[in-house]
This record gives C-alpha cells, sequence and structure tokens, in this order.
C-alpha cells in the first residue's frame, strides 16, 4: 500500500519539480494556474486531508527515530500565498516537531556575519520538520533585484564584482549538498503567482476592512520590479535545482490547489526517508515486561512513606 501510494505522489508532483541543471523559462515552462486535473476545489480539500494525516503519521515517526531533519523553504513574491500554506500543510502535525522561522530585514548583528550565517542559526535539530517562510534565496533574489543591498552586507572589494550572483548559486548548493550529507533533507517550494493573480489579492487586501492589516505600500513598489523577479526566479530555480536539493515550481495561482501540491511534496519527501520507530534492545525489552506486571499486580495506591498524617 505506501508503495502505491508513494508512486501515485511520486507522478502528481513530477511535473512540478525543475529537473537539475535545466534552464527554466517561468512563463514557458509553468503555468502559475496548472491544476493537473484536479478540476473540483472540493475534490483538492478532500486530498489536502488526507495529506495532512499521512504527514502527521510521518512527523511522529521522524520525530521518534530522530536521525534526520528536514528543511522547507518558501518562496514567492507577495501574495503568493506562503502563510496559508504553512497553516493549512502543517495543520495537523505535532507543533512541537515543527519550527517556523521567518526572515525579514537583516538586524545590525546580523549584518555583521557572512550573509547564510543567521538562517544556519535557525536550522532544525534532528527529528524536525524547519520551515523557511522566506530563506537563504532572498540572497539571491531581493539582495539582486536590489543590488544596493550588497552595501549594506559590508563585503570586502574582491567579493562584489560582475560573477556575485554565480558565486552565491555555487556556494548555496554547496551549503545544502553538507546539509543533505549531514542527514537534513532540502525541500524548495517557489508558489508561482501570476502578474494578474497578485494584482487580485492585492486589491481584495485594500477592499476588504478585515484584510487592511496584510497589505503595505512596499507590496506595489515592489510590483514595479515584476520583470526583474521573474529574470532573478528563473535564473535561481536554473541553477540551483539539484538532485539532493531539488526545487518545485507550484502553480499558485489557486491557493487549495497550492497547498495541495506542497503538503504532496512534504509528503513525497517523508516518504523517501521512510523514518521508522525505533527497536527496543532485548534488555529493554525486559525492563516493559517486568513494568508491566508490576502495574498489573498494583492494589491502589502506596501508603506514604512516613506513615498516615492528618490535615
Amino acid at each position: 500500500m505506501n508503495d502505491v501510494r508513494a508512486k501515485r505522489i511520486a507522478d502528481f508532483i513530477g511535473p512540478l519539480r525543475v529537473e537539475p541543471d535545466s534552464k527554466v523559462r517561468l512563463a514557458k515552462d509553468f503555468d502559475p494556474a496548472f491544476k493537473a486535473g484536479v478540476t473540483k476545489k472540493r475534490d483538492g480539500r478532500e486530498l489536502l486531508r488526507v495529506g495532512v494525516e499521512l504527514l502527521a503519521e510521518y512527523q511522529r515517526r521522524l520525530a521518534a527515530e530522530k536521525t534526520h531533519g528536514v528543511l522547507l523553504c518558501l518562496q514567492a513574491l507577495d501574495a503568493g500565498g506562503k502563510d496559508g500554506t504553512i497553516r493549512h500543510v502543517m495543520s495537523g502535525v505535532n507543533p512541537q516537531g515543527v519550527k517556523v522561522s521567518s526572515f525579514k530585514v537583516p538586524s545590525a548583528t546580523e549584518l555583521d556575519h557572512d550573509y547564510l550565517w543567521r538562517y544556519a542559526c535557525q536550522l532544525p535539530a534532528r527529528g524536525e520538520i524547519g520551515i523557511f517562510n522566506r530563506s537563504h534565496y532572498e540572497e539571491v533574489l531581493v539582495v539582486r533585484v536590489h543590488p544596493e543591498n550588497l552595501g549594506r552586507q559590508r563585503l570586502p572589494a574582491s567579493s562584489v564584482g560582475k560573477n556575485v550572483w554565480t558565486r552565491r548559486f555555487r556556494e548555496i548548493n554547496d551549503w545544502e549538498r553538507y546539509l543533505t550529507d549531514n542527514g537534513f533533507v532540502v525541500v524548495k517550494l517557489f508558489l508561482n503567482l501570476s502578474w494578474e493573480e497578485q494584482r487580485a489579492r492585492f486589491l481584495k487586501r485594500i477592499d476588504v476592512p478585515e484584510r487592511n492589516w496584510k497589505f503595505s505600500a512596499a507590496d506595489i513598489r515592489e510590483r514595479r520590479f515584476w520583470k526583474d523577479y521573474q529574470h532573478a526566479f528563473a535564473e535561481m530555480l536554473s541553477a540551483t535545482s539539484k538532485p539532493w536539493a531539488p526545487w518545485y515550481v507550484i502553480p499558485a495561482d489557486r491557493k487549495w490547489f497550492a497547498r495541495l501540491c506542497a503538503g504532496a511534496v512534504l509528503a513525497h519527501t517523508l516518504l523517501e526517508l521512510d523514518p521508522q520507530y525505533p527497536r527496543v534492545s532485548d534488555e529493554a525489552r525486559d525492563e516493559l515486561s517486568k513494568a508491566r506486571t508490576e502495574l498489573e499486580a498494583e492494589q491502589g495506591p502506596p501508603a506514604p512513606a512516613g506513615g498516615s498524617r492528618r490535615a
């Protein structure tokens, strides 16, 4: 049954995977409105529910085995649906086993270190699922679209030149390879939103009072750099989708389908890891047997150690 389930999930997410060393052309290769044959939102919600149950089961195994950790990186433009994806996909798992980290503008302390330092500080432990809501890829996206940010990082002159992005792609690939070699699986999702859908979501945030808090004037300023971001995302996907840490481009125009895809990718990752509950030793089994015998023989709570006392 597990083999059948794993194959179905693998087939479902196959079209979303960025093949290593491929040249990505976002507009041509990945449709933000793609639905993979799932035509009804109701069906998508049911599939997500089943996926969440599967995630809960395998998260328990991951935490018990405590050999591997999983790092889930979420990247998207504004209004791409990162927060909602985390909320829905992780709704059934034990929060003690999940760590969510969001990365805003770097602090003075963070700028005093190398650009990967603040991300390394938030990595999951063995047995945990760590989620980066925005990730180290901001360093080749926002920083690339707004290169003035490089100046704030106080890099030596030799580190800032026309090859800076190529070098950062290499450094990120090496870092992720290091993590996977040490038992930490890196899963990377790009929520691919269309120009038209982002506009519709921004308008909804403006028009619906309960959503006003989610809107920022900075969102409109960043929208003016749409083509620059599309170019930066395409180059990032092309350069950093590797066999040990592939990218998945998630069609994000329909939130329900994006959540289904994200859940399927994470479930696929855990199924491939196939964590197992630890098997106890013969000595430990003897202790369990003795404990069972003692519990079954109990007649009631024991008397206080110092004899009975009056209140």
